[in-house]
């Protein structure tokens, strides 16, 4: 397994793993699969664009395969330019249990402490998804907060739990 960041000419790679994301876990993402299903290449194409402040990281198995994705982006505005996000984590069945998670956030948070400023990283991640807890903690997040009914999907509502990680240390 290797990590690299995703680049434009990676669009159709990365849409195809989205969509089994998507498809496979609706109550793990905020958008949909048919919302992105109906969306153009080129949407893909521009969101993989890398810019100061936003990559998206793509983990890739033996066989030349993208089989994991996780993205970081960077707020914007002055006043909390010094905290970055983590974005749209996922690991395909097949590549589970390899540690390629920890090898994608872990890759994530070198890079993100390479941002000159960037103090803060924070992450939201459903309060029933154990594994993914569980992988945050092990690097060092911690939850500060949950959002009760964060999301509704057919019916039932989802909380949400906000995790952080200091990229300094604190004074």
């Amino acid at each position: 397994m290797y990590i690299r960041v995703l680049n434009s000419a990676d669009a159709e790679i990365y849409r195809e793993i989205r969509l089994q994301s998507l498809l496979n876990h609706p109550e793990a993402f905020l958008s949909s699969y048919e919302a992105e299903l109906g969306m153009p290449i080129e949407t893909t194409r521009t969101r993989l664009h890398t810019v100061d402040g936003k990559f998206t990281l793509g983990g890739f198995n033996g066989r030349e395969e993208l089989v994991g994705v996780v993205t970081f982006v960077r707020e914007s505005r002055d006043k909390i330019s010094h905290k970055g996000n983590v974005y749209a984590m996922y690991v395909s069945p097949s590549a589970r249990k390899q540690k390629l998670g920890h090898l994608l956030m872990t890759e994530l948070i070198v890079r993100a402490r390479q941002s000159p400023g960037l103090e803060i990283l924070n992450l939201a991640v459903f309060s029933d998804n154990l594994p993914a807890i569980r992988l945050y903690q092990s690097l060092g997040f911690t939850c500060y907060g949950t959002e009760w009914n964060a999301v509704k999907l057919n019916g039932s509502y989802l909380d949400e739990d906000l995790m952080t990680l200091p990229l300094i240390p604190s004074p």
